[in-house]
């Protein structure tokens, strides 16, 4: 067995986890100096023998302070009767000793007993002995003194010319000596580390008294050794010293001073694992990624072990536990025999669901929104998945899930697992409201009362209203999520809603279903669909050409609802990068006097990239089309316009495409719409700089002429729900009636 030793597991988790300097057995962490060849006398048993002094060497003279007359004059008298023992001569050191080597082996002198024969002490006659049963060999005693110029430890308490000071601050410099590595990057590496906890560096070269100094020189000497014990140097020394400006004067910094000494930098020599077969064979040893000469460094340590715990729940292990590691090291060598106990535990199938706790719902709705059945290997992902989506139910104020052994066989030495949910339902009732503002749209105020689970499980009642300078409404809605499969959402509603816009005037009732997979800033999804019916009933001021003036008609308006996305990208309110595109259809029947079937079709399309961390460019497309009736037989407000805060900004809400003499938008058949921006955002805030293009056509397939520009720039504010937008905007070649700033404010970019 090489010399060395073996840190017990609670040693070198302290080690390895916080990169405590090794400081055990076998190192010799002080350097020691080897005698000179002639600087060590031996005795006749061959042991070092302790020099002795030169016998020239002259003492220093000793002045006399009292005399022995002066002295004894001053001395109280014992008294009349003084204790005999007082007076009594003291015994020679001979005879002190000899008592007491007789005491010591069972003598009794007091009552006249003779030391006994036999006792080793006694038996050579001798007055005096060797005090101890051998002679002194510790070498080191033996040894002579460093030369004070090759001692280089300092006293770290400050000087006179720092303590007169008081309580003035100490102006101080550091200096760290010979913390390098090998590798230029592991040096980078210590350095910064370093820098990011030191307490000299802390304090910006100031303390405010000389104890401070003292005391962050101590702890920045810890910090070295616990540093580079983690990076795999166990033996390093550290001496902390203080140098002081030449001639001491009082004004200049001190230097605080580290000298370090890295010693031998450990590696791997052996990796063992201890732990039963799996399946597939080699599981562990394909996560532990540690390799045999590489340097035994706490981080690669503990990540590689993390792997290991992370991987076997991933293929079926549920109850694997990793063990605490064991690593002999080798002083003489540097190396490091590294094993790792593993119990991998039962390998598991999903099996059935348990619940507990205060119930927002049972098992059965527990198990829709799992994305596994039972008999399926266990895997700790799909255990996040069914996590996160309790916790998007909004249901819960704590939720948990976590494996249990049922004891069931499940076949070919597997077992089922079984899920324990512990639910604790929070406050089911929220109120929500959103506050906006667009030229054209005026201002705007959301607001909504739900209770998510008035019908369980996740049955909401959502009551919202509108309050708006062109827009009030009100309304109800009966929402169940995960409607009898995961993330399918089914939403019946019904809404009276009052707009005065420029393009028109309506008093509108709705009756809406939908069935849907939509994303949601906690959810967002690859890939979304909607399908639903509406019924409308609306009374609309249009335009009449034969009147020459605007006039109330009435609608009735039964359609479907075909919707599509594709998003791929990184945020829902506020991506970076990827893309969207999504596809509405809504075939449509107008029964005003006579039926009119039509179908409207919308494609909007976006993307996003990053030129750097802080620069983002986006840009995005927009194209309607309105098919099988003209525009006269549509509803003022199922027709296609641009212009406002999320079509083209600049102007005003509605304002482009067809107007009617007054110069009032009466809306198209056809859209097209594109707008570019460039962000850049620096902390919680940001600016962004955007071009808007856009145009409503009187016909039904969409154009690229007589497009109109608008240009601005926006401010963001980024909160952790997403960025508030505010953008203003100017038209280019702008005409009679158009404002000449836009602004809009809102939650989210404009796409």
């Amino acid at each position: 067995m090489p010399s060395g030793l073996r840190p017990s597991m609670a040693v070198m988790a302290f080690l390895l986890g916080c990169g405590s300097a090794l400081a055990q057995s076998g190192y010799q962490t002080e350097p020691v100096a080897a005698p000179a060849p002639d600087s060590a006398a031996t005795d006749k048993a061959g042991e070092p023998a302790v020099p002795k002094p030169p016998a020239d060497a002259a003492l220093p003279p000793v002045e006399t302070i009292i005399s022995d007359t002066e002295f004894n004059a001053a001395i109280p008298a014992l008294g009349a009767d003084p204790d005999p023992e007082l007076t009594k001569p003291l015994e020679s050191i001979e005879a002190f000793e000899r008592r007491l080597a007789g005491e010591q082996a069972g003598a009794n002198p007091a009552q006249g007993q003779a030391a006994p024969a036999g006792v080793p002490a006694l038996s050579d006659g001798t007055v005096s002995e060797q005090i101890g049963d051998a002679p002194v060999r510790d070498a080191e005693l033996a040894r002579p003194l460093l030369p004070l110029g090759e001692f280089k430890v300092e006293p770290v308490e400050l000087g006179a010319a720092e303590a007169e000071k008081g309580n003035a601050d100490v102006r101080y410099a550091v200096q760290i000596n010979g913390l390098d590595a090998p590798d230029r990057e592991a040096e980078a590496d210590l350095a910064a580390e370093f820098r990011s906890l030191s307490a000299l560096r802390a304090g910006h070269g100031k303390a405010e008294n000389g104890a401070m100094l003292s005391a962050r020189l101590t702890e920045d000497t810890k910090l070295i050794q616990q540093i580079l014990a983690a990076a795999g140097w166990y033996g390093a020394t550290v001496k902390p010293r203080i140098v002081r400006p030449a001639g001491d004067a009082p004004n200049e910094a001190l230097t605080a001073v580290l000298d370090v000494t890295a010693g031998k930098r450990y590696t791997l020599s052996g990796i063992a694992i201890k732990a039963q077969s799996t399946v597939p064979p080699g599981l562990i040893e394909k996560n532990l990624a540690l390799n045999i000469g590489e340097p035994i460094v706490a981080e690669r340590v503990q990540g590689a072990e993390a792997q290991v715990a992370v991987a076997l729940p991933q293929n079926g292990y549920a109850f694997a536990k990793v063990g605490d590691r064991d690593i002999l090291l080798d002083a003489d060598t540097g190396k490091g025999e590294y094993t790792l106990p593993v119990d991998v535990g039962p390998r598991g199938l999903f099996g059935g669901f348990a619940t507990e706790g205060k119930l927002a719902f049972g098992v059965e709705h527990v198990g829709i929104l799992a994305r596994f059945k039972r008999g399926e290997l266990y895997d700790s992902r799909k255990v996040d998945d069914l996590r996160q989506a309790l916790v998007a139910t909004g249901l819960f104020a704590t939720v948990g899930v976590e494996p249990v052994r049922s004891g069931e066989s499940a076949g070919d030495g597997t077992e089922y697992v079984t899920l324990k949910v512990e639910q604790q339902a929070g406050k089911p009732r929220t109120i929500g409201a959103t506050l906006g503002y667009g030229s054209g749209e005026g201002a705007r105020l959301e607001a909504s009362w739900t209770h998510r689970n008035l019908f369980p499980p996740e049955g909401a009642l959502i009551v919202h209203g509108i309050a708006g300078t062109k827009e009030q409404a009100a309304g109800v809605t009966f929402r169940r999520s995960n409607s009898g499969q995961r993330d399918r959402t089914l939403e019946i509603g019904a809404e009276a809603l009052h707009s005065t816009f420029d393009a028109y005037s309506a008093y509108t009732g709705r009756l809406s279903a939908r069935m849907s997979r939509d994303s949601t800033p906690l959810w967002q999804k690859r890939y979304t669909w909607a399908a639903g019916v509406q019924v409308l009933g609306t009374r609309e001021q249009d335009f009449d050409v034969a009147l020459g003036r605007r006039d109330y008609k009435t609608y009735f308006i039964a359609g479907l609802t075909g919707q599509f996305g594709v998003d791929f990208s990184n945020s829902l309110l506020d991506p970076t990068k990827g893309f969207r595109v999504t596809t509405l259809i809504e075939p449509e029947g107008s029964l005003r006097g006579s039926f009119t079937p039509y179908v409207r079709v919308r494609l909007d399309a976006s993307a996003y990239y990053p030129v750097s961390d802080s620069f983002v460019m986006a840009g995005r497309l927009r194209f309607g089309t309105i098919q099988g009736a003209s525009r006269i037989d549509l509803a003022p407000s199922r027709r296609f316009y641009a212009g406002g805060g999320g079509s083209v900004r600049g102007f005003a809400y509605q304002k482009l495409g067809p107007l009617d003499p007054s110069g009032d938008p009466l809306g198209g058949r056809s859209l097209t719409e594109g707008s570019a921006e460039v962000r850049y955002r620096f902390g919680d805030y940001g600016v962004v700089a955007f071009v808007d293009a856009g145009q409503a056509y009187a016909s039904n397939i969409p154009k690229f002429s007589n497009l109109r520009y608008g240009v601005g720039l926006g401010g963001r504010f980024y909160t952790n729900f997403g960025p508030i937008r505010l953008d203003v905007a100017t038209p280019l070649q702008r005409r009679a009636n158009e404002g000449r700033l836009n602004i809009y404010v809102s939650i989210g970019q404009a796409f």
